[in-house]
């Protein structure tokens, strides 16, 4: 298998067949947690990705949620409505506009978010525990890259 590599900055090169590697086996591990944990919840991942979302944002309209979901608006209602009757997240009446409808996290929502991320860094700090300084410059440079891109969004 060819192994390429993306030159981030002069000092850094990220292995990119590593990179794929590393992010299968995390999805792998973590998921496999994730799944566990978001059934004691009954919430299914895309309920779970929207409160990540949600969790680092102030409020979303329902137009911004099902873009950054992938779905209808029809569909992003129904996602919310669920969260909704699960008390994981509220929708309020815009201020400028009460027609329209924002959907922000409760602290319920947040306190399963910031149990999920402590259960995920756990995993990741297991599978890095190993990892020489080459391999952490990668991963540091791809999420660094990630974020970047994500940003830009």
């Amino acid at each position: 298998m060819k192994s390429s590599t993306i030159n981030s900055s002069p000092s850094a090169k990220v292995d990119t067949d590593r990179l794929a590697d590393f992010v299968l086996m995390t999805q792998r591990s973590c998921i496999l947690n994730l799944s566990t944990e978001l059934n004691r919840g009954n919430l299914s991942f895309p309920q779970f990705f929207l409160l990540t979302y949600l969790s680092s944002e102030d409020y979303l309209t329902m137009s911004a949620i099902a873009k950054k979901m992938g779905h209808s608006t029809a569909a992003a209602t129904g996602l919310v409505d669920r969260l909704e009757k699960l008390n994981f997240v509220e929708r309020v009446h815009a201020a400028e506009d009460r027609r329209k409808i924002m959907v922000r996290i409760t602290a319920e929502g947040k306190a399963i978010v910031a149990t999920m991320r402590g259960h995920i860094a756990t995993e990741l700090a297991d599978l890095m525990e190993d990892m020489d300084e080459s391999e952490a410059t990668s991963v540091a440079v791809a999420s660094d890259a990630i974020e970047g891109k994500n940003l830009d969004s």
